[in-house]
């Protein structure tokens, strides 16, 4: 009889540092990303976007094409398959590009307006290179700006929140703080492009994509091929890199549309240029702060508004104005996201959506306010510190914002750091420091598990999660062998196959918290199973579990992580060079299962918001509505030479209502790091520069102007 072994026999897993499960497998080439996967018969299609913002397309000049070698079809609105678009998804109704190739509008450059297929990826792309669309040209607006007059409140009851008389408060205040912010356009940029190759196998809808949900995605399919949700199977076993951007989108029902008609396996994978419109990004911001405060620091009033944009044909909102309402209490508390319409395409989540332009706006601000009160920016974020949640009351499951700031500063060596900007210098170089606050929402969602006892002592676990770099497989690894007590080597995880049933998306710092809770459950299950079996039979014992009814149970508290970034930089009086020289980030995100690849997480997260802060800007040519630009030439982010040393370390923060501890760590690294930097280049300079990215030009012009 096979059973688990006694836990005293057994190191706990959870909490020690292990290198990936499948990294020997990543390095050496074995395993195989959605553009990889081979196939007989495989067929190539290359898509063919729109060049115009705005407009109908009058013909597609598709018979030279069909002629050209290797070209077996042309889809494109006249021809292509009908779908269905009228369903509601998780997130609500889709966007219509999701809907690709029904119709001859078009609403923004980069629109697809067809797909060619060939026998080879060349020939394919040759051919929709050469293929002629002609188009009616209607006037467009891709123009973002503050104040839009345009700007409109989207429906929710979350949209604008607000508590007390925040004029009154402002007027009564000592001190006041009024300033904007802006945050650019910015492309999330996975190392992986989106690939997916679809085929039909007895049957059923066999689609291998790079996705952050197979079970999500299959769905998706099934409401827009109108097929049973068992007729269609998603595979995505190995991701590189997503960050909000690999969801459903148009390359793979583009796929599946072309393996329909073509009764054979077809690829469709997206360029790199392709990717700045087809796959969403990050809405630029436009944000305006006001603080009003005693003379003390005290806030009596807070009101963080923040504008963005989204496409005609779909909403999106950028809720960068939600920073605030777990971080900060005030007597007056008010704070709104507007929305503006124009003709380009949807944005979508990206690396902390909302929290990450949010907090380069309301932590500059109170580093402004710590500035006009005197007081150390840290003293400032102590004396604002709130019991519980500042709108909804309610008490906070952990709340140690605090414990991060005092070893942060510890390690920093803050304590040593002249507040006066402006007065550190090393030949041509301004030095600098500066701090932020960091946040982000805890959440938790329904999923399934499958636990199997195999008869030859190991452990098989099945869930429908995604590993898109994280390192949640071997997260999961670690979770299951506690949850058994057993070895991790007797555990085998096996993810990212939508017949494993129905599992949250890696999105939202959720997955592994949610993946984990499944997890434990179906292991206690099978636990049970085995103290009462005579052995294992040669299929093996499984136990399966669903925790809706238990997630359902959570009390109502304020759940979030949180932390304290700090930076220093060196600024370059002759060209305006900022180059940060070492940055120091300490969280509070629960109970850490792999210190090891939770590290290259927060560090990663670090690494973009040193990015955002100096680089990152995607920008728009009004007279045609197209990106300047939409290469790794022109869209600049950080390189190996950008990035100092950059440490990441955490506290002791578990969160007492989860059954592991867990949290989530995916997005707060990159939290407050912009702000920072921000606040250290003006800690150097003593100039304030409230509109990202910080270049070279602008502060030598901001200089000039002080």
């Amino acid at each position: 009889m096979t059973t688990t072994t006694p836990a005293a026999a057994v190191t706990k897993a959870v909490g020690t540092a292990h290198t990936r499960v499948e990294g020997v497998a990543k390095v050496t080439g074995a395993a195989r990303y959605a553009g990889e996967v081979p196939y007989p018969e495989l067929a190539h299609g290359w898509m063919a976007l729109s060049t115009v913002a705005r407009g109908r397309i009058r013909s597609v000049q598709d018979a030279r094409v069909l002629e050209m070698p290797g070209v077996v079809a042309v889809l494109h609105h006249g021809n292509a398959p009908r779908v269905d678009g009228n369903y509601a998804g998780p997130f609500g109704p889709p966007d219509p590009i999701l809907q690709p190739l029904q119709h001859d509008r078009v609403p923004y450059v980069g629109w697809p307006v067809a797909l060619v297929v060939a026998e080879t990826s060349e020939q394919a792309r040759e051919a929709a290179e050469a293929l002629v669309v002609e188009y009616d040209v209607e006037p467009h607006d891709v123009e973002f700006h503050a104040g839009h007059p345009d700007a409109y409140l989207p429906e929710g009851p979350t949209t604008e929140m607000s508590k007390g008389d925040l004029e009154a408060e402002l007027a009564a205040s000592a001190v006041v703080v009024d300033a904007e912010y802006s945050t650019p356009e910015e492309h999330h940029s996975p190392m992986e492009p989106h690939a997916a190759t679809a085929r039909w196998e007895d049957g059923r809808l066999e689609v291998v994509d790079s996705n952050q949900g197979s079970r999500f995605v299959a769905d998706e399919l099934a409401h827009i091929f109108s097929l049973d949700p068992g007729s269609v199977r998603l595979l995505s076993e190995h991701v590189g890199g997503a960050f909000g951007a690999k969801g459903t989108r148009p390359h793979l029902v583009l796929a599946a549309m072309a393996a329909t008609v073509l009764h054979r396996p077809v690829r469709v994978v997206t360029t790199r240029r392709q990717m700045f419109s087809l796959t969403g990004y990050r809405s630029p911001t436009a944000q305006r702060v006001r603080l009003g405060a005693d003379a003390d620091g005290r806030l009596r009033a807070l009101d963080h508004q923040g504008e963005c944009l989204t496409s005609t044909n779909h909403e999106f909102v950028e809720r960068s104005a939600d920073y605030g309402r777990s971080m900060y209490d005030a007597d007056a508390h008010h704070t709104v996201n507007r929305v503006v319409r124009l003709d380009v395409p949807t944005p979508t989540y990206m690396r902390a959506p909302g929290e990450a332009p949010g907090s380069f706006a309301m932590e500059s601000a109170l580093d402004e306010l710590a500035e006009k009160c005197g007081l150390d920016p840290i003293v400032l974020r102590t004396r604002n510190e709130p019991d519980a949640g500042p709108l909804s009351g309610l008490p906070f499951s952990s709340r140690n914002v605090l414990a991060c700031f005092e070893e942060g500063a510890r390690r920093f060596g803050w304590a040593d750091r002249d507040p006066r900007p402006g007065v550190r210098r090393e030949g041509r170089w301004l030095l600098g420091t500066g701090t932020a606050a960091a946040t982000f929402p805890v959440l938790v969602a329904p999923s399934t598990a499958a636990v199997t006892a195999e008869a030859d002592g190991t452990f098989t676990v099945r869930i429908t999660a995604a590993d898109v770099g994280t390192g949640a497989r071997t997260a999961l690894t670690l979770v299951a062998a506690d949850a058994l007590e057993v070895a991790p080597e007797r555990i085998r995880v096996r993810i990212a196959d939508s017949d494993f049933g129905q599992a949250i998306l890696a999105g939202g710092s959720m997955g592994t918290r949610s993946w984990s809770w499944a997890i434990v459950a179906a292991a206690a299950d099978l636990r049970e199973r085995l103290a009462l079996a005579d052995g294992i039979p040669p299929e093996g014992i499984t136990a399966r579990s669903n925790t809706a009814e238990a997630i359902g149970r959570l009390t109502s508290k304020e759940r979030y992580s949180f932390g304290a970034q700090f930076a220093e930089v060196a600024v370059d009086v002759t060209t305006g060079e900022v180059r940060v020289r070492r940055m120091l980030g300490m969280f509070a995100a629960g109970r850490i299962v792999n210190p090891l690849t939770a590290r290259s997480q927060f560090v990663g997260g670090m690494v973009w918001g040193l990015s955002m802060a100096l680089h990152e800007e995607a920008v728009r040519d009004r007279a045609t509505g197209g990106h300047v630009g939409a290469d790794f030439a022109s869209y600049h982010f950080a390189a190996n030479a950008d990035v100092p040393v950059i440490e990441a370390d955490w506290v002791d923060d578990p969160d007492p209502d989860d059954p592991v501890g867990i949290k989530g760590i995916g997005e707060i690294g990159i939290v407050g790091a912009a702000a920072a930097i921000a606040n250290a280049v003006w800690h150097a300079t003593g100039v304030r520069h409230r509109h990202l990215p910080i270049r070279p030009d602008r502060v030598l012009m901001a200089g000039r102007d002080a």
